[in-house]
């Protein structure tokens, strides 16, 4: 999930760069409007929208799915203008809020049940040996979350352990070499960690709907183009459609871009649970939202950890227009 980042898709990559060079020739050439850009990272949870371009259920004169190689280069391309919308983790899009950068939640997309986990070394028999030891973990807000909630299950403090700041892609030589005794860790990666010799000790099924994905948009965007974002809405209903009418299909061409085979893939999605459309409308209206109330646990780690100022406001970060058009366009699954 958002935080996490694997070897980026290298030709999908120049493809990115050539259509923003693209798109500043047309905007000197010509007074038609780019497609809106909604950037992704290479996670499953948000493969729907890779898998509804590949499979040509997109109209690319308005909406155009480029992957990056992380949530982090994702936000940074939203501050400069060079996306209008994006994948995040709830946390990172609830950071950026609290930064000042005006984007809005149009749609909730999955959550975390289980492909995020903490693997340990087998002298880690039970949480409590874990004190004094070292931990891995990414420097992103989902492992430090992770990390956070592992720590609160075992009764210990922050500093009875030591955290160990590295790319998730390093855990398993961090491991192997005995630098460290556990590793905050999510699938696919955990899988070969798994396979020699390491264990689960901890998991995202212990702290559900803590760890999800969301849409965002741009306030700008969405008060300029509601056209091209209701189309965004489609492209991901129209994705998500396709992988759970042809789960196998889906795997198998989406498979060797994270470079996993399609049982590996499938494996992987067995730790998301994706959300209907009609799901994520429920959650995100009200007053206060749904999500309000289903994510207060995180929100009041985030403040306790210093990396929220302030509570959300929840009136100001959600935008349910999009999806009451899609509702109202056609009723939702």
């Amino acid at each position: 999930m958002g935080g996490r980042s694997w070897m980026a898709r290298a030709g999908r990559r120049l493809r990115w760069l050539s259509v923003v060079l693209a798109m500043g020739v047309l905007a000197c050439s010509a007074p038609s409007r780019p497609p809106l850009m909604v950037g992704v990272n290479t996670w499953v949870g948000y493969d729907p929208l890779v898998l509804a371009r590949d499979r040509e259920a997109i109209d690319a004169q308005q909406v155009k799915v480029v992957e990056l190689v992380s949530s982090a280069e994702a936000v940074r391309h939203l501050r400069n203008g060079l996306l209008d919308a994006a994948g995040l983790t709830l946390d990172e899009a609830l950071r950026l809020v609290d930064s000042g950068f005006g984007v809005r939640i149009v749609a909730l997309l999955d959550t975390s049940a289980g492909a995020d986990v903490v693997m340990a070394a087998p002298r880690v028999t039970d949480l409590q040996k874990l004190r004094g030891e070292r931990i891995a973990v990414e420097d992103a807000t989902v492992g430090t979350l992770m990390l956070e909630r592992l720590l609160r299950k075992a009764n210990l403090r922050q500093d009875d352990v030591t955290a160990v700041r590295m790319d998730a892609t390093q855990h398993l030589t961090a491991l192997l070499s005995d630098r460290v005794a556990a590793a905050v860790s999510y699938a696919p990666l955990s899988g070969p960690i798994q396979a020699l010799g390491y264990r689960p000790i901890f998991d995202s099924r212990e702290i559900p709907n803590q760890i999800m994905d969301v849409l965002v948009v741009r306030n700008d965007v969405l008060e300029e183009r509601p056209e091209a974002v209701d189309a965004l809405m489609g492209v991901w209903a129209a994705g998500l459609h396709v992988m759970q009418l042809d789960p196998q299909g889906a795997a198998a061409s989406l498979a060797p871009g994270a470079e996993l085979t399609p049982a590996q893939y499938q494996s992987v999605q067995e730790g998301l649970r994706f959300y209907s459309p009609a799901e994520s409308l429920d959650l995100l209206s009200g007053e206060p939202p749904l999500l309000a109330q289903q994510s207060s646990d995180m929100v009041h780690l985030l403040q306790e950890l210093g990396l929220l100022s302030e509570p959300p406001n929840w009136s100001a970060l959600i935008d349910t227009g999009p999806a009451l058009r899609a509702r109202d366009a056609q009723p939702l699954p």
